[in-house]
């Protein structure tokens, strides 16, 4: 099934029932993958040199919501955040906004967004200087989640933090020893009096009952990497691929995804222009930074984290120059070679 199908059949539906809701960026999303490896964002000629074989191939759109492009983009990232692993183990904490603010975020997205990664932010680097066992600078990364597996409209950060800190004043690496970083019920408490004066000083006015009880998830997930393959899943791509799209009859569209809990694949059918808000819903402001570096990991912090890895032993991998996949011929299966570039329209 392609996301485009869907929007072709669904679009006026879509706009009739959700246009009060939709916002510019939502609309940009929609037309960029639309126009995704169609003639109105250009395609490549190429040719064959084994069997002479000409053919067209179309480019991609490069919007950041888009479920068919970016690989490229994901596979850098992933790859500048390896080079940054140290021998130390890793935690995941995540912070997660109330349902009660929920419809505020929404309608401030790039204040309130750039509002919990910061408080969430604060909150751990406060702790971790505050902490008797660190007591020190530490480093993380953290990306920006509005979705659940679902993909209702659940905003959350998850911050990965590698078990150890630096101490400025005695020039040291400490290590974490252990499998427990913080408490997540103080955290959880700081990050909420944080984001809402946050709140209150933009001056936003809070819904009447805001629950006390909010919830940050501190977990142990021992080496760095698959943690950030799983933030690196959703970072330059749409919120659903294309192969979890099941069926569509007219009225309704089925997709599948993998419940947290159980582990297990489980469907949800929905109306075909609800699956459009389900999808696009997700797409953020423009210009707004979805990962960020912070601490020793930030990207004006290379001196300190190279002597960090010195210090840890750390043997990085030589560079490898990333070259993009050819094109392979439909005919004898050999490489392609690109004519020339056919522009847009």
């Amino acid at each position: 099934m392609k996301l485009t199908d869907t929007i072709h059949r669904y679009q006026e539906t879509f706009f009739a029932k959700y246009a009060h809701r939709l916002q510019p960026q939502h609309y940009k999303a929609m037309d960029a993958t639309l126009a995704c490896r169609t003639e109105r964002v250009g395609a490549l000629l190429l040719n064959c040199d084994h069997c002479n074989t000409t053919a067209t191939h179309g480019l991609s759109c490069g919007h950041r919501s888009c479920p068919r492009c970016q690989n490229h983009d994901t596979t850098c990232w992933l790859e500048r955040q390896s080079n940054k692993l140290l021998p130390t183990e890793y935690f995941m904490v995540t912070f997660t906004l109330p349902f009660e603010l929920r419809d505020l975020v929404w309608q401030n997205q790039k204040l309130l967004y750039d509002a919990l990664i910061q408080c969430a932010v604060g909150t751990l680097k406060d702790f971790g200087i505050n902490d008797k066992k660190l007591g020190g600078l530490l480093g993380f990364t953290a990306v920006l989640h509005t979705h659940t597996r679902r993909l209702d409209f659940h905003p959350h950060v998850h911050i990965i933090v590698p078990g150890g800190c630096v101490d400025k004043n005695r020039k040291q690496w400490k290590k974490l020893k252990g499998k427990y970083l913080f408490n997540a019920f103080a955290l959880a408490n700081v990050f909420r009096a944080r984001f809402l004066d946050a709140v209150n000083k933009i001056n936003l006015r809070l819904p009447h009952t805001i629950t006390s009880n909010w919830v940050v998830d501190c977990v142990h997930v021992g080496q760095g990497l698959p943690a950030l393959k799983y933030l690196s899943r959703y970072l330059y791509r749409g919120v659903i691929s294309e192969k979890n799209i099941l069926s569509d009859d007219g009225q309704n569209v089925t997709f599948q995804y993998l419940d947290s809990t159980s582990k297990k694949l489980e469907t949800r059918t929905v109306k075909g222009e609800h699956f459009l808000w389900l999808v696009f819903q997700h797409v953020l402001p423009k210009g707004f930074r979805r990962a960020r570096d912070y601490g020793f990991l930030h990207g004006n912090a290379k001196k300190l984290l190279s002597l960090i890895q010195y210090v840890l032993s750390v043997v990085l991998p030589q560079p490898e120059e990333k070259t993009r996949p050819c094109y392979l011929c439909q005919c004898c299966g050999k490489a392609m070679s690109i004519i020339r570039v056919i522009r847009p329209g």
